[in-house]
């Protein structure tokens, strides 16, 4: 699974993905072994459902995928931001980086049960949110990956997903730290941040930057000016915090390589996207190779993906396969 941001990155995508991406938090080092072809005998089509499924969705609703993909990146562990509450489990979905703005539980039920309906109490929760994330990016025009499979789940923890996901207005050196945790270096970091290149964002997860980014009343200078000038006619200092934004104006449907042009030109929409560009000389660096060299970018998102799959995954029975998303199995 995706480690939060299945824990992190900052800060994904729904084509709503507002606020930075994020990885899931697990013991980094202490899981078991995941492989693409998990279920290939177990349950055959099981891709092939998730994939007809979310080319469906996305027909319907363009920001399906970028929502998606979030949902991946914000899952705090093994498919826990999945979870409903319940007498003994506070779901993540009333977290800070989830209230309000996660989308796509009803989808993801929609496929488990269509999964369910194929080759019951098979197919986990934490593998659809995997393969609906890498389905979302192919059918948006980016790269496709192997997708390790065979991780179980377990509960939620609304703490985890407060605190490790990264905040939009996080400082370089904490978002790269809580990256670190998860075994994850610079590299993934910048890669993984161009799932940014779809998505939106929140008017409340930027508005600093409008209008007073250092507490001094001043706005954020690495914001070029006249963009911020167009956000503030639908992002003022107070109201419209719904409001939502696109994270990569340029091609906002399409997963390109944008969001790093983007950020070269000061136009990056949140705080912990520029810092990319603006605060570390080898990310900056990064930032610059992508921007001119889509297939490099591509390259590397794959391998990241996979890297954050397979950290510390939960398996050989110490999890479950929920029969039903939202709830663990025991509430029946």
């Amino acid at each position: 699974m995706a480690a939060s941001l299945n824990i992190l990155i900052v800060a994904v995508v729904s084509l709503i993905a507002f606020s930075p991406l994020c990885l899931c938090s697990k013991a980094y080092g202490s899981g078991g072994y995941l492989f693409p072809q998990f279920y290939d005998h177990s349950c055959p089509k099981a891709q092939e459902i998730v994939q007809t499924i979310v080319a469906k969705a996305f027909a319907q609703d363009p920001r399906m995928p970028a929502s998606l993909l979030r949902l991946h990146f914000h899952d705090w562990c093994d498919a826990s931001i999945l979870l409903d509450n319940s007498g003994t489990i506070i779901s993540e979905k009333r977290s800070n980086p989830n209230r309000n703005s996660a989308r796509g539980f009803e989808l993801i039920e929609e496929i488990k049960h269509a999964l369910e309906q194929e080759c019951p109490e098979t197919v986990s929760c934490a593998d659809i949110l995997a393969l609906a994330a890498r389905d979302s990016t192919v059918i948006t025009g980016g790269p496709s990956w192997d997708v390790p499979l065979g991780e179980e789940t377990r509960g939620a923890s609304l703490s985890g997903s407060n605190n490790d996901i990264p905040a939009p207005n996080n400082t370089f050196q904490t978002i790269l730290t809580k990256f670190k945790r998860q075994g994850l270096n610079l590299v993934d970091l910048v890669s993984l941040s161009g799932s940014h290149t779809i998505g939106n964002s929140r008017c409340t997860s930027f508005r600093q930057r409008l209008y007073n980014q250092s507490g001094n009343g001043k706005p954020d200078l690495t914001l070029n000016q006249y963009y911020a000038s167009m956000l503030r006619k639908q992002c003022p200092r107070s109201g419209g915090d719904q409001n939502l934004f696109f994270l990569d104006f340029a091609t906002p449907f399409k997963f390109d390589n944008h969001y790093f042009k983007n950020l070269i030109t000061y136009k990056g929409l949140l705080s912990s996207d520029e810092v990319l560009f603006t605060k570390n000389r080898e990310s900056r660096e990064l930032v610059k190779l992508y921007a001119e060299n889509q297939e490099a970018f591509f390259e590397q998102f794959a391998k990241s993906m996979v890297k954050m799959g397979n950290i510390s995954p939960l398996t050989g029975g110490r999890g479950e396969i929920r029969r039903i998303c939202r709830r663990v199995n025991h509430v029946y």
